[in-house]
């Protein structure tokens, strides 16, 4: 491996380590520690998203994928080690013990990490979005979650939905596709409320709907199963179909409604939004830009920057050089400063 630019142990030395872990996967990446955009020189990816147990979040399972990726990805960058790194994970806020306690003894170990955050991939995605500004950020996928603040320790972060496809996620990828297998489902049954097109496609999508509770009820990805119909939801309100536009229209109003309760007081505050949700296009991107519109008449919108992976660099590289403004929290942005084990 190279040498890093400077002392080793010097602010923003050499390399930095930045970690997205999330259903989908993970992925991996390495930047130079004084590159203020923190640009990866060398990306990762695994389709193999990190195992949940009785425990939380696997912390063997993560480093068995992470270790080895990180030490090519070393290689590859010329880095000698890590000086930080930042691990974005999707249920760290809850999950995340585990990895808590494991993580920091084993990246210090293997890579010489002296500063590691530990972060919600709302905080990532916030940070790959905005960098370290004030404002909000909308991160929806599967599902949905809003994250703001004013970057001061007494505001810290504000947070809204999340909660989960049973209990929230308002406005996400689940909760459109069921809102659109339920429209079809009153198609099927006569009632009002329900909508011939959207029952056309779940039919196409998974065949005959009597099948959908015994298809749909057992999974253990059923969050997943029902984001999957989102599309088609889409597709139905862009052929003007009555029921699928009037979901996108409350899904857009979910949306903004979560971006108003975290949004930082004060004109001129930016929001952004991102997440593969927002691919939908347009079905879903002008209602929602009506909804916050209404809803932050002050705020100013804004394409995100990045990725959370992004996020997860820009994090490392401003814990590496002393200049993190971001608020630490307990479960949502803890920093450790490990000693290998």
């Amino acid at each position: 491996m190279g040498e890093p630019a400077g002392r080793p142990d010097a602010p923003g030395a050499g390399h930095v380590l930045g970690v997205d872990s999330g259903g989908s996967g993970l992925r991996i990446a390495v930047a130079r520690a004084d590159d203020p955009e923190a640009r990866p020189l060398a990306l990762r990816t695994s389709d193999e998203p990190v195992r949940t147990g009785p425990a939380g979040i696997d912390a063997e399972h993560l480093l068995s994928q992470l270790l080895p990726a990180a030490a090519e990805l070393a290689r590859e960058a010329g880095a000698d080690g890590f000086t930080a790194g930042c691990v974005g994970a999707a249920g760290m806020a809850t999950l995340g013990e585990e990895l808590r306690t494991r993580l920091p003894g084993a990246l210090a170990t293997a890579f010489g990490v002296r500063r590691l955050a530990l972060a919600a991939d709302a905080v990532t995605a916030y940070a790959g979005a905005l960098g370290q500004r004030p404002g909000a950020v909308v991160a929806a996928g599967t599902g949905m979650i809003a994250l703001g603040t004013d970057l001061t320790p007494e505001g810290g972060w504000r947070r809204a939905d999340g909660w989960g496809h049973l209990l929230g996620d308002c406005g996400g990828g689940a909760w459109i596709g069921r809102a659109g297998l339920e429209a079809a489902l009153r198609a099927y049954d006569g009632r009002p409320g329900g909508s011939a097109a959207l029952l056309a496609r779940a039919e196409a999508v998974f065949g005959p709907v009597t099948g959908l509770p015994g298809a749909l009820y057992p999974r253990p990805d059923r969050p997943a199963v029902l984001a999957s119909f989102a599309p088609e939801v889409a597709r139905c309100a862009t052929g003007d179909d009555a029921v699928a536009l009037g979901i996108l229209r409350a899904a857009a109003g979910h949306v903004a409604d979560a971006a108003a309760a975290v949004c930082p007081p004060g004109s001129g505050t930016t929001v952004a939004c991102t997440g593969g949700l927002f691919a939908m296009g347009e079905p879903l991107l002008t209602p929602l830009r009506a909804a916050l519109a209404e809803r932050l008449p002050e705020a100013r919108a804004t394409l995100p920057a990045g990725s959370p992976l992004d996020g997860s660099l820009t994090i490392a590289a401003a814990l590496s050089r002393d200049r993190l403004t971001l608020p630490v929290d307990r479960k949502l942005l803890q920093i450790t400063r490990p000693a290998p084990g």
